[in-house]
């Protein structure tokens, strides 16, 4: 390296930082025409200059991810950049620096959001005195009332049911789970509704937990959700640190941000960053990337550019053997006719056939297990067998408010009181069980967000199988739910 010759001198009548100034925003240049853009955009845009200390160029950057990147991994080009401008090899340091930017600043460091910063005020409210700065909001982030990624303990590796139709998708998630970003990186599973591809998912997260990693699992609509919040209020900061900061990613339904250019930007840049530092990214999907249309090229080449696996409908055997483990978790003595009646009958989507077998469970349990004849059986099959266009997340929050001696809008409101919170959690847990809507989707009529929907499903879930009066109660709503 050459050594800094003389650096506290004035050149050209002006002082070292000004020089040193203007030759960080010309190596910027440079780098900008070197680099490809999500590159540029995600490690050299956000920097700036700070000053010069003990021969030494100080450069500032929006959080540490992007200061160890740059120190340590991407340093020579920076440096050799900044020799062409300087006329001499400096020594650079980057300090992770957060001073509050202007709002020209923050279009110039995020350019994805230019178009709806400028937006009307009924996309960017005027300026509130009563709402906290922006470094406030940086200092005191609001949190949400529940974690923001609400993991179902239930769904592990041992509850999933291996098959040929599911068993590559299987195998590569354990071991991605036992190596994250070391095997298949990214990862995507997908297939139909209802098949286990959140379940994966739901395992993977659990078992990297466990091993003491940061881990964030999210519906795609909350990734969007989540980026429009911080448009809004002007905390795109916390959205990148918040998503870029993990060890593991996991984005359910990423089939949704087909068509909604800002949240593919936003996430393009994310995925680089995660991959950059050798983080995992796993996500799940309705269909092959190849078969998104409007997914934008370089996301689907980049989806492409792991592992992708499918998960197909699960055959007989598949869905006798779920049903003989759900039998065996729940202590339910259920003949072997039975099961594999339900099984012949049941349909391969594996949350309706919960659904089915819930609704028999609920017959065995509240019968003592003796009262429940095949013909009882097959007459809950047939009634669930009719067609279900009819059944809505509206309905089942008409028939739920009607059987708790509730109106409709405070089940959909604000209120927390004890029974309305119960009667929610309940509605929730039947739109989750009997419709194929998302979390995030059923969470729009409930004005909840999706971790929200996910605990109350979980705590209903749980309780059903200790309160026999609640589960009684929960049969008799999919009964009217299904007009029987």
């Amino acid at each position: 390296m050459i050594p800094v010759v003389a650096i506290s001198i004035v050149k050209e009548g002006f002082e070292l930082v000004d020089v040193a100034r203007k030759a960080w925003k010309s190596a910027t240049n440079i780098l900008e025409l070197k680099w490809d853009r999500a590159n540029f955009e995600t490690w050299i845009r956000p920097t700036q200059f700070l000053t010069v200390e003990a021969d030494t160029f100080v450069v500032g950057v929006p959080n540490s991810y992007v200061c160890d990147m740059l120190q340590h991994r991407l340093y020579d080009d920076v440096q050799c950049a900044l020799a062409e401008t300087f006329g001499e090899m400096v020594e650079i340091e980057f300090r992770v620096h957060r001073a509050k930017p202007t709002m020209e600043e923050v279009n110039e460091e995020m350019p994805l959001f230019k178009l709806l910063a400028q937006k009307d005020d009924d996309v960017t409210p005027k300026q509130d005195t009563t709402r906290p700065s922006f470094s406030d909001a940086l200092r005191q982030p609001k949190r949400p009332d529940l974690p923001e990624s609400e993991l179902n303990p239930r769904l592990t590796f041992n509850r999933f049911v291996v098959n040929k139709s599911n068993h590559i998708a299987s195998e590569a998630a354990q071991a991605i789970a036992e190596y994250p970003a070391t095997v298949y990186n990214p990862f995507l599973v997908y297939g139909g509704v209802g098949l286990g591809k959140t379940h994966l998912l739901h395992a993977i997260a659990n078992s990297c937990l466990q091993r003491g990693l940061n881990v964030l699992y999210v519906p795609s609509e909350a990734f969007t959700n989540d980026l429009v919040n911080a448009i809004r209020n002007r905390t795109t900061a916390m959205f990148r640190e918040k998503y870029r900061s993990v060890d593991v990613l996991l984005v359910d339904d990423i089939q949704f941000i087909r068509g909604k250019d800002t949240t593919q930007e936003e996430f393009f840049h994310t995925f680089n960053a995660l991959v950059n530092f050798n983080k995992q990214i796993v996500m799940a999907s309705d269909r092959h990337p190849r078969e998104l249309e409007t997914l934008e090229d370089r996301l689907r080449s980049r989806f492409q550019g792991g592992l992708v696996a499918d998960i197909a409908p699960p055959e007989f055997e598949t869905r006798l053997a779920i049903m003989e483990m759900w039998a065996h978790e729940r202590n339910l003595d259920m003949s072997d006719e039975m099961l594999h009646m339900i099984a012949d009958r049941a349909p391969n989507n594996i949350r309706e056939l919960h659904g089915v077998f819930n609704q028999i469970a609920a017959r065995v349990r509240l019968g003592g297990g003796r009262n429940l004849t095949m013909h009882r059986a097959e007459a809950t099959l047939n009634r669930y067998e009719k067609p279900r266009e009819k059944i809505s997340v509206p309905r089942i929050i008409d028939v739920v408010a009607e059987a708790f001696n509730l109106d409709v809008e405070k089940i959909t409101g604000k209120k927390r009181a004890a029974r309305i919170n119960h009667a929610r959690q309940v509605a929730m847990f039947l739109s989750r069980e009997m419709t194929d809507q998302s979390l995030p989707q059923i969470g729009e009529f409930f004005g909840r967000s999706h971790t929200t929907v996910l605990h109350g499903c979980n705590k209903i879930e749980e309780e059903i199988d200790a309160d026999p009066v609640l589960a009684s109660r929960i049969q008799r709503l999919r009964n009217q739910i299904m007009g029987g």
